[in-house]
């Protein structure tokens, strides 16, 4: 709450004749300064309670209704009544005695079509925007284009979750330095980030360098950091970024091993997979070898037994075919004498 409506509230809940008779019935006393600064916050605590305005956390990009029930102007005649984004009107509608509704708005703004007969007169947002993060709807019944008190008041906050942090680690130019790279992105508010080495020391001063921007249009923020430490050994590190309006909470994690380290086992690793390899090829190529030696000797037998049945046949039909052609011989016809 600014100073200028904290003072409108205190004039109205304490005017100053009733300070005045405060101070003409209670006995003067002497107190220290203290003494009454504390007694007048603590009158003013209720006060400062009970006058909060009620906020409603909207989700950018999704739809969102900004809730207002008035039953008792269910019996008005030719309502008119306007929403109001601070100073600028974003509704106005006007219920007619015959039943018809002229409404008017910004940006798709609109009320329940029954609010008449519901009482439910609740601003609904198509779409919200991170810029109106803040911001202060009401609703004011309107009389001849003069705007009366007003009927509800609605504080809406904005918010956005960010992306799950792209953590990476970069060739570091300087030596025995480790470099790490994290990014979010597309959320709202502003986040925090951190650094975490083996899930619990912090990196040392002057170790991270962090960068928060907005988009110009979304006004989304996007947020980088780089870590650059020292690795004596292997470690874990981790990077954290937090969205306190959302209670959100989002991390990864990546494990760095020292150069040697990842040598040795690189170079185990890829001895072993030439091994493995070499064992691979050498089972394929004697497999194909054998494979074919067997089709050698398959051939060459199938074409030992085609010649053994050839050289049976043609012995067995050789006496058969002769007298075949014997019996085929043609039959000459004797030649009659002719008669002189």
């Amino acid at each position: 709450m600014d100073l200028t409506a904290f003072s409108r509230v205190k004039r109205k809940l304490f005017p100053e004749r009733f300070l005045v008779f405060i101070s003409r019935t209670v006995p003067q006393r002497e107190m220290p300064a203290a003494g009454w600064r504390t007694l007048f916050l603590l009158l003013l605590l209720p006060v400062c309670c009970c006058g909060e305005e009620e906020c409603v956390l909207g989700l950018v990009g999704r739809p969102i209704s900004l809730s207002c029930f008035l039953p008792q102007l269910l019996t008005s005649v030719n309502l008119s009544i306007a929403w109001r984004r601070g100073e600028e009107v974003v509704l106005r509608s006007v219920w007619r005695e015959d039943g018809e509704v002229e409404e008017w708005s910004v940006s798709r703004f609109s009320t329940p079509q029954d609010a008449s007969l519901s009482g439910n007169f609740s601003l609904q947002l198509p779409s919200v925007a991170a810029s109106e993060n803040n911001t202060h709807f009401s609703l004011v019944e309107t009389s001849g284009g003069n705007s009366s008190s007003e009927l509800c008041s609605v504080c809406l906050q904005t918010a956005a979750s960010f992306s799950t942090p792209l953590l990476q680690r970069e060739e570091s130019k300087r030596g025995g330095k480790a470099v790490f790279s994290c990014e979010s992105s597309g959320g709202f508010p502003a986040p925090t980030l951190s650094w975490l080495i083996n899930h619990k020391e912090y990196p040392p001063p002057g170790a991270v360098t962090t960068i928060t921007t907005p988009h110009p249009d979304t006004q989304l923020f996007n947020i980088s950091s780089r870590l650059t430490v020292n690795l004596a050994k292997d470690v874990g590190v981790t990077c954290i970024v937090e969205n306190p309006k959302l209670n959100e909470t989002l991390s990864s994690s990546s494990y760095s091993m020292n150069r040697s380290t990842v040598h040795s086992r690189a170079s185990e690793a890829m001895w072993i997979f030439s091994t493995a390899l070499c064992v691979v090829v050498g089972v394929l190529v004697l497999t194909g070898v054998a494979y074919q030696i067997h089709l050698d000797r398959v051939h060459m037998r199938k074409k030992h037994d085609f010649q053994k049945l050839q050289s049976r046949g043609y012995k067995r039909r050789s006496p058969d075919e002769e007298e075949e052609e014997e019996e085929k011989e043609p039959m000459k016809p004797e030649k009659k004498e002719s008669e002189v």
